[in-house]
């Protein structure tokens, strides 16, 4: 295939996994390279792990304003720019992105210990032995939906109603079982969302709310007067930031162990290495295989001049696979020395707020699997998102011996 027929922005790439050789001749012969022709139009893919932390570096260059497309390799649809502060540069970002930050500083994630270990080992002595269940659904779906209905205060019996809504937002509307198939469809159930969450808002504003996502945002100074599009852009960042990365690194690290029993058994033999193996399956599923920015003004990535207003995507699904960073990358190894130098949840000002969050629940999912000596095997192929944003299951099979 020439050079500029590779379009890493196809879906069916991810849906199908079958995206390793496309970005590995990238990273080898053209680590920027731009694809003229697509259904996104023109845009410069970004495939090395150096090119994509310098990109990562210079938000005074490329933005990821919601006004200029926003953060995904497809605009956002006209009309529907809802901004938040991920869709924001500074000044306006800083503020808001630190009116949420107390829920994942230490002592927040201490406090949350307990509670996310309480529940990891009730998910998990529920589950059948001998029988074949969805990992997909009963532990990854059910342990994230836990948490975020913790983080807003939400109640717990209605805690698929935050995954819906996290599915929405990112859904691709061009998928077979996407949850909505229009962009007006996408808006009218992120404007249900928003009616959800109001009387919420309305109960914890002027200082009358607890410890969660809500009462920050009701009551800081940068947040508590948004309008209702930026309300609906913050509630839906949020949800996806707390859903996703987690989810998905919890399905991708039982496949990644199931099709590497040796690292399973060193994981057995030593449970210490149980923090280093969440990098590693945080780094080799990249849960978000990509983030987008625009540039602001004329500028140069690697010899090649970027126009104003190009798209410049960077992909943190191939940066995570360079073999000049990680030796033989496509590997899995529980043991690797730079599992943490992943760029799974970006760097510098817009680097992931909840990183510390999803490590500490991944952390407990594999440290009480691990107690209770789960043999855990996958027993059918995984079924994966039509998407080129998020990579993700919608099913993992999987038994445990009895």
């Amino acid at each position: 295939m020439p050079l500029n027929a590779i379009h890493p922005g196809d879906p069916e790439l991810y849906r199908s996994d079958s995206w390793r050789p496309a970005f590995a001749r990238l990273r080898a012969e053209a680590p920027l390279h731009r694809c003229a022709d697509s259904p996104y139009g023109p845009y410069w893919s970004v495939t090395s792990h150096a090119l994509v932390t310098e990109v990562e570096l210079q938000p005074v260059i490329f933005s990821n304003r919601a006004d200029l497309g926003g953060i995904q390799l497809q605009d956002i649809a006209a009309g529907m720019d809802r901004p938040s502060f991920v869709g924001m540069d500074p000044p306006e970002h800083t503020p808001r992105r630190r009116a949420v930050a107390p829920m994942t500083n230490r002592s927040s994630l201490n406090g949350f210990t307990e509670v996310i270990r309480e529940r990891t080992a009730r998910v998990l002595d529920a589950l059948p032995r001998g029988e074949t269940f969805d990992w997909a659904d009963r532990v990854a779906t059910e342990l994230t939906g836990m948490m975020l209905a913790t983080m807003f205060n939400w109640p717990q019996a209605r805690r698929r109603e935050l995954i819906h809504w996290s599915d929405v937002a990112t859904a691709n509307i061009q998928a077979a079982d996407a949850p909505v198939r229009s962009e007006d469809a996408r808006y009218a159930e992120l404007q249900r969302m928003a009616d959800a969450f109001a009387p919420l808002w309305a109960e914890r504003r002027d200082g009358r709310g607890g410890f969660d996502l809500i009462s920050m945002l009701a009551n800081a100074e940068a947040t508590r007067d948004m309008d209702r599009e930026e309300f609906i852009g913050t509630l839906f960042l949020l949800i996806v930031g707390g859903n996703d990365t987690t989810r998905n690194s919890m399905s991708g690290g039982l496949l990644a162990l199931d099709r590497n029993p040796a690292e399973w058994e060193k994981l057995r033999a030593d449970p210490t290495l149980v923090p280093n193996m969440v990098s590693e399956s945080i780094r080799w599923q990249t849960p978000v295989l990509h983030m987008r920015r625009t540039a602001l003004a004329e500028t140069e990535i690697a010899g090649h001049a970027i126009a104003q207003g190009d798209k410049v995507v960077m992909w943190y699904v191939s940066a995570n696979r360079d073999e000049t960073v990680f030796e033989d990358a496509d590997d899995f190894r529980v043991d690797r020395a730079n599992a943490r130098r992943h760029l799974s949840f970006g760097a510098g000002i817009h680097r992931c707020v909840g990183d510390k969050l999803a490590e500490l629940q991944l952390r407990i999912l594999w440290e009480e699997v691990l107690a209770r000596d789960l043999r855990i095997d996958v027993v059918g192929e995984p079924e994966r998102l039509y998407s080129n944003f998020i990579r993700g299951f919608t099913s993992l099979p999987a038994r445990i011996r009895a």
